[in-house]
């Protein structure tokens, strides 16, 4: 697989970091289990889902592998829960020689620089997902937005990409206005219609 490196700052991974956190934040209890641009899951398992990402987003970055045990890992306190994960990735990017060498991913290893694009570009696009379904504002940080995009152009081939019912997390592109706002743009990229109406409470 051929791989495009941005030279992406983690400064930009810091500010995406601290977005997803605060969109998670105002989510209410009640909103658990609202629907979500994510058709398979709900409010409840989209953000377990983020936070258990970010978990693993640590575990390779800090020199390990990914072990997605399928569980919980929100319990009752979401923000907390996301502030952790989101700790353990900050600390597993200063360790000494964090971005040098290689790290491992499903499809096999990648320069570990690379990942931080990857690690925007998803945490990103959920923080879309997140505050779409509960209502809230989506035009959220622009740096991280365009970093996304610069990412995801660069790296989310067609053949990365397949339908959600197969297990897919990035479907095809939706073709967008040109008017319309940049964090919209990127959920179009990142195969989410942005004009999707959702049973969400305001």
């Amino acid at each position: 697989m051929a791989l495009e490196i941005a030279d992406i700052p983690l400064a930009v991974l810091s500010r995406a970091l601290d977005q997803t956190g605060a969109v998670i934040a105002r989510v209410r209890p009640e909103q658990a289990t609202l629907p979500t641009p994510c058709r398979s899951w709900d409010v409840y398992a989209l953000v377990n889902h983020v936070v258990d990402e970010v978990r693993q987003f640590a575990a390779v970055t800090g020199g390990g592998e990914r072990n997605h045990l399928g569980v919980d890992v929100l319990g009752d306190d979401w923000a907390g829960a996301y502030r952790r994960a989101a700790d353990s990735l900050r600390a597993a990017w200063q360790r000494p020689g964090a971005m040098d060498g290689t790290v491992r991913l499903p499809f096999g290893e990648v320069p570990a620089i690379w990942t931080i694009g990857q690690q925007i570009t998803e945490l990103a696009i959920h923080a879309w997902d997140i505050a779409k379904a509960t209502g809230q504002p989506t035009d959220l940080d622009q740096d991280v937005a365009r970093a996304a995009q610069e990412w995801g152009e660069a790296n989310l081939k067609p053949e990365f990409r397949g339908d959600e019912a197969d297990g897919s997390h990035i479907g095809p592109e939706i073709a967008s206005s040109p008017d319309a706002s940049l964090y919209d743009r990127l959920a179009a990229f990142g195969g989410r219609d942005p004009h999707l109406t959702l049973s969400n409470e305001n």
